[in-house]
C-alpha cells in the first residue's frame, strides 16, 4: 500500500515522502481499516518538525484522526467488517495511508449525518471544543465567548459549539477572507486582528465588561490581549500555541482581576476518563443529526497531495478543515 512517512524532522512539504510499504494486519484487539478520509491537524505539522509532545520513532506516518471502513477484525477485538468508524491511530502508524490498524477500544461509530470527510473532522477538534467550553469553562447560555482563529479548523468547531450552547460569539481572524468564513459559520461579531483594536472592540461589544470565556488555540499575542479583555470571573481556555509562542501568564494579574486560566489537553481524557469521551461523541452525533454542528470542510484533497496540505495548514493559510481523501484523484473544495 501507499503511506506517507517522515524520515527526518523538518517542514512537512520537505520531509514527508509517499512510500510503498507492506499492508498492515489487524493484531489482537485491533481493527484493520481502509482509510476513507484523514483530517489534517496542526499537530501533524508539529510531529513532522519534531516539536510535538509525542516524538514517534523515525520513520513514522502522521495523521492523527480518520474515518475508515473496517476490513478485518483482529483476535479479541469488537468490530464489524463494513462498518464506518472514527479512529485516532497509534503512532508511528498514523492515518495518511491507504490502510491502518487501530485499537478497537478507541474507535467510535461515524455519524450517519456526515460524509466521510466531515466525519473525520468531527472528532478531535469538536471533542476539544466540547470539553473546553463545557467541562472546563462551564459556558452558559447568554454568555459572551471569544474565539481566536475563528475561521480555522479548531476555531470553527468552537464557534459552532458556542452557538449551540446559546452563547454570543465573537470571532477573531486574520484577513478579510477569514472574516467572511467566520461570519458564515455564525459569529455574531468578527474582529480582524490585523486591523481592529481587539481589546477596545471586545470591551465596546460587551458594555465594558469583557468576554466571559476565551477559547485560545493560538497563544502568543492572542493570549496577551485576552487577559486584557476577559470579564470578572471570566475563563480563558488554553488549547494550544499555533503562533509558536507559549505565553508566560502573570498570575498576579489573574489574582487581581479574578479570572481563571484553564489548560486543556483533550488526549488525556482517553486514558483518564474514556467514558466521558464516548458521552461527548454521543452528544456531537446528536448535534450533527440535528444540523446544529457540521464541520466546515474547505478542501478535499487526494492522498498524493497530503504533504502540501499539512504544510498549508501549518502556515495558517487555510480555512475550516482540509481533509485528505485517499480515494480522490483530484483536489477540490466543498
Amino acid at each position: 500500500m501507499q503511506a506517507w512517512r517522515v524520515h527526518d524532522n523538518g517542514e512537512p512539504r520537505e520531509v514527508m515522502r509517499l512510500d510503498e510499504v507492506p499492508d498492515p494486519v489487524a493484531g489482537p484487539g485491533q481493527l484493520l481499516v481502509r482509510v476513507l478520509a484523514v483530517n489534517v491537524n496542526f499537530p501533524d505539522a508539529l510531529l513532522c518538525r519534531g516539536h510535538y509532545q509525542v516524538r514517534p520513532p523515525l520513520p513514522f506516518t502522521p495523521g492523527v484522526e480518520l474515518c475508515g471502513e473496517v476490513v478485518a477484525v483482529g483476535e479479541g477485538a469488537e468490530g464489524e467488517v463494513g462498518s464506518r468508524i472514527l479512529a485516532t491511530p497509534t503512532l508511528p502508524a498514523g492515518g495518511f495511508a491507504e490502510l491502518v490498524a487501530v485499537d478497537a477500544a478507541n474507535t467510535l461509530p461515524a455519524p450517519d449525518a456526515l460524509d466521510d470527510a466531515e466525519a473525520a473532522a468531527l472528532h478531535i477538534g469538536y471533542q476539544t471544543g466540547w470539553f473546553g467550553l463545557h467541562r472546563r469553562a462551564a459556558l452558559r447560555s447568554g454568555e459572551t465567548l471569544l474565539v481566536h482563529a475563528a475561521a480555522g479548523g479548531v476555531g470553527t468547531a468552537a464557534v459552532q459549539l458556542g452557538k449551540a450552547a446559546g452563547a454570543r460569539v465573537i470571532g477573531v481572524v486574520g484577513g478579510a477572507d477569514k472574516a467572511r468564513v467566520a461570519r458564515e459559520i455564525g459569529c455574531d461579531l468578527v474582529l480582524d486582528r490585523r486591523t481592529d483594536d481587539l481589546v477596545a472592540a471586545v470591551k465596546e461589544a460587551t458594555g465594558g465588561r469583557g468576554a466571559d470565556v476565551v477559547y485560545d488555540p493560538v497563544g502568543g499575542d492572542a493570549f496577551a490581549k485576552s487577559v486584557k479583555c476577559v470579564d470578572f470571573e471570566g475563563r480563558i481556555v488554553v488549547v494550544g500555541f499555533a503562533s509558536g509562542v507559549v505565553p508566560q501568564a502573570a498570575l498576579n494579574h489573574a489574582l487581581v482581576k479574578n479570572y481563571a486560566i484553564l489548560g486543556l489537553h483533550w488526549g488525556l481524557y482517553n486514558t483518564k476518563d474514556p467514558a466521558a469521551v464516548r458521552s461527548c461523541h454521543d452528544e456531537l452525533t446528536k448535534l450533527a443529526a440535528e444540523g446544529t454542528v457540521r464541520p466546515l470542510v474547505s478542501e478535499r484533497v487526494p492522498l498524493a497531495d497530503a504533504a502540501d496540505a499539512v504544510q498549508r495548514v501549518a502556515e495558517g493559510v487555510t480555512t475550516g478543515r482540509v481533509v485528505v481523501v485517499p480515494g480522490r484523484t483530484t483536489g477540490g473544495t466543498r
